[in-house]
């Protein structure tokens, strides 16, 4: 069965879908096989990897709201990357509403994902907020990656994330842990970004990934181009960053890193 993570937070900007497609490309580079479920409507992870979210028949949303489809029918793979993308096209948006009345609507993505047996890893890009979609996402996983940007309010909101975590899995989903959380957006100029890493470290001990990304402008333009860091600038320090966290999360996942 696959190691499934979530990638949440409720602020947006913050560099999650960055993460969750440069982490996915760093794992897919170890010959792991890897799927990415794009669960924001926006869409963002889908077209960053150079797909046109417009022109799509197929996706989350469609897998959300018709049970009886198979994944494989909702999955695009990238063989120049050895990834595979499960895409959100402009539909998704209205899935958020329409799951409200349907039964078991928090397990419609992981009860879909009972068919991912293949993958070592799926990563799921959740959406900037803490709704339904993002509940399906957190009810899937078996851990969660936090992205933190490093600004002051990074640790606003942190405390509503976790107690929505605690409470998906003392309802949902028992075995759910935090996995960890990346530092991103550091900017090595300016003293605030150390106060701000410094004091997410003392408040999530154990917790936060020892690599830290960089503000970057080759991860900012990677995306524009359909690819990740790894094979837009494998060079830059972004994808050196990322290249780094990627390797302590393989490490933590042979190691047994404990919840």
């Amino acid at each position: 069965m696959p190691r499934i993570y979530a990638f949440v937070n409720q602020k947006g900007g913050v560099g999650k879908t960055t993460t969750a497609i440069n982490m996915g490309a760093f794992l897919a580079q170890q010959k792991l096989r890897v799927l990415l479920v794009d669960l924001d409507p926006q869409g963002n992870a889908t077209s960053s990897l150079g797909v046109d979210k417009k022109s799509l028949t197929t996706g989350t949303y469609p897998l959300l709201l018709n049970e009886d489809l198979r994944l494989d029918a909702h999955t695009l793979h990238n063989t120049a990357l050895q990834m595979s993308l499960v895409p959100a096209g402009p539909g998704l948006a209205a899935a958020e509403v329409e799951l409200v009345s349907e039964p078991m609507r928090e397990y419609r993505l992981r009860n879909a994902l009972a068919q991912a047996e293949r993958y070592d890893y799926v990563l799921i890009d959740c959406p900037p907020s803490l709704g339904l979609l993002t509940l399906n996402g957190l009810v899937a996983a078996e851990s969660v990656v936090i992205p933190v940007q490093c600004e002051f309010f990074a640790l606003e909101g942190l405390g509503q994330l976790m107690e929505t975590i605690y409470r998906v899995r003392r309802a949902f989903n028992t075995p759910l842990r935090i996995r960890g959380l990346l530092m991103t957006m550091y900017d090595g100029r300016a003293h605030l970004s150390q106060q701000v890493v410094d004091e997410v470290r003392k408040h999530f001990p154990g917790k936060v990934f020892r690599a830290v990304v960089p503000r970057n402008v080759r991860l900012a333009e990677a995306p524009s181009h359909g690819l990740p860091i790894s094979a837009y600038d494998p060079n830059c320090t972004g994808a050196r960053a990322y290249a780094a966290a990627t390797q302590e999360l393989l490490q933590g996942d042979l190691a047994g890193t404990p919840a």
